[in-house]
């Protein structure tokens, strides 16, 4: 009996070992299961055994249950019984993690919209598009071209396909349809990213002023400007590394205020000269956007009223932290349509039906190449400048997210493409190369 007693304690002390050192690593990942679960069923109007089957199905995340509360709208993610952690959905601000102390009577600003335009046909409002037959455009090859990134390898939820402002291919993955909210992650930033656009050309704002961050004044991070943030070329230590706990993990899933995750980070480089890819650079820009508005109701509209909301985006949500903060590194759902509005916006040069919301100016800035970037990234925007897609146009520019969420604009062909998928196993050149030849000019 002693024995028995003996062997139980030492297996007690082991599992409070295992589980010691291995706490901030089941704190992510439940924290990870429990805040996709609410999102996937509350903001994009999924089932959870749809969510679970599909996108929490990978290791190690599909090591976690789930559960939801639809009557509190609200998700848990538990690893093993071990650890268990609680999002909830806040309407007009869509879900967060929160913490014990999370007090579900007390109200949140939500941010005011504006009502879809029925009237008007696609892509300028959200009525049917007027369907138009180009004889310049061989639709099987274009076709054959979407249908290939539906297999199981490429693992595609969406494609879509517009050439001079009309939809000529679109194609969903069984459980999704044109009207499916799907999340953007990394496709967040440029939205942020085009916000400061907006405001350099309402002259509300200098991109090449210092950032206005306090903490910096009294060392060398004082000449970070906000240039150096959106080219992500600050010098300031980040590791963008999803599979493991670091700076982008914890901040996303541990942190109630995003906005000062990168802050507080010493430099390890110098400002334009050491490029490095920061989401947390990206949430730090959401303060500072947050800071140029006197209330945070008037900063809460802005995201809506200056961009989202303005060009027919109707079906986004962009989720807040606990603090109250956009995560603009991201967070933004949207069908693939409204993915597909933000392509156009910057295809014509920030001219929306006539709605000058920024201009050519700020599309040659943001995608300038940062330098040492090897070509890659602009402000908040991907780039083909360095010829990551050796196929494809060099002028090529795209908002790009994780696990392959992409849209893709290419001035000379008058063309947006959408990808939504699960993974980036897809050869985007050659898909993208296909579809570019299947337009004849």
């Amino acid at each position: 009996m002693k024995l028995l007693k003996k062997f139980l304690l030492l297996l007690l002390i082991v599992v409070a070992i295992i589980f010691y050192f291995n706490y901030p690593k089941l704190n992510i990942l439940a924290g990870y299961s429990a805040k996709n679960t609410a999102s996937s069923v509350f903001v994009a109007n999924r089932t959870l055994e749809f969510t679970d089957s599909t996108d929490n199905n990978f290791s190690p995340i599909n090591l976690t249950s789930d559960k939801i509360n639809s009557e509190e709208k609200s998700a848990t993610g538990s690893v093993y019984g071990l650890l268990t952690r609680k999002a909830v959905y806040r309407d007009g601000l869509g879900c967060v993690l929160v913490s014990d102390d999370f007090d579900p009577s007390k109200s949140s600003l939500v941010p005011n919209r504006s009502q879809p335009d029925i009237g008007t046909p696609y892509p300028y409002g959200n009525a049917p598009q007027k369907d138009t037959l180009f004889a310049n455009i061989n639709y099987n090859t274009l076709n054959t071209a979407v249908s290939s990134m539906f297999s199981d390898v490429n693992k595609t939820r969406a494609v879509l396909v517009i050439y001079k402002d009309q939809i000529i291919a679109e194609k969903y993955d069984t459980g999704f349809t044109k009207d499916s909210k799907i999340l953007g992650w990394s496709m967040t930033k440029s939205i942020t990213g085009t916000l400061f656009g907006i405001m350099q050309c309402q002259g509300k704002l200098n991109v090449f002023d210092k950032a206005p961050i306090s903490e910096w004044q009294n060392d060398a991070r004082k000449n970070i400007t906000i240039h150096n943030l959106l080219q992500m070329n600050s010098g300031l230590e980040w590791d963008e590394d999803y599979n493991t706990i670091s700076d982008v993990s914890k901040m996303l899933f541990l942190e109630k205020d995003m906005t000062k995750s990168q802050i507080d980070k010493p430099l390890v480089g110098k400002p334009n000269q050491t490029w490095n890819y920061s989401s947390g650079t990206t949430n730090l820009l959401s303060g500072i956007l947050r800071q140029q508005f006197d209330s945070h109701q008037e900063y809460l509209d802005f995201w809506y009223k200056a961009l989202i909301d303005k060009i027919g985006m109707n079906s986004m949500v962009l989720e807040a932290d606990m603090s109250g903060n956009y995560v603009g590194s991201s967070y933004a759902w949207a069908t693939p349509r409204d993915w597909a509005k933000f392509g156009l916006l910057y295809l014509h040069n920030g001219n929306w039906d006539g709605k000058h919301l920024f201009d050519k100016d700020w599309v040659d800035y943001a995608t300038t190449p940062t330098p040492t970037s090897d070509g890659w990234y602009g402000a908040q925007i991907w780039l083909n400048a360095g010829s990551r897609y050796p196929d494809v146009p060099k002028n090529m520019l795209s908002f790009n997210g994780y696990q392959g969420q992409n849209v893709f604009v290419l001035p000379e062909q008058d063309m947006v493409i959408v990808r939504m998928g699960l993974t980036k196993n897809a050869d985007i050149n050659v898909f993208l190369k296909t579809v570019i030849s299947a337009i004849k000019h």
